[in-house]
């Protein structure tokens, strides 16, 4: 299930305050920090994300 668009607008990355991008795929429902220092990818269970540094993960 997808995020709504207005609530993509207003999340941030927990770790740098960076928007977050839908990287979502059929497998790995996810949003990703668009800052190229931080780039932590967050997962999205059940259509809530989980914006937990400690359950983030560093994409490769």
């Amino acid at each position: 299930m997808p995020l709504e668009a207005g609530l993509l607008e207003i999340l941030a990355c927990p770790a740098c305050r960076a928007p977050l991008s839908d990287a979502s795929t059929a497998d790995t429902p996810e949003l990703i920090c668009t800052s190229k220092d931080c780039g932590l990818a967050y997962p999205v269970r059940d259509g809530i994300p989980v914006l937990l540094v400690d359950e983030a993960r560093r994409p490769a």
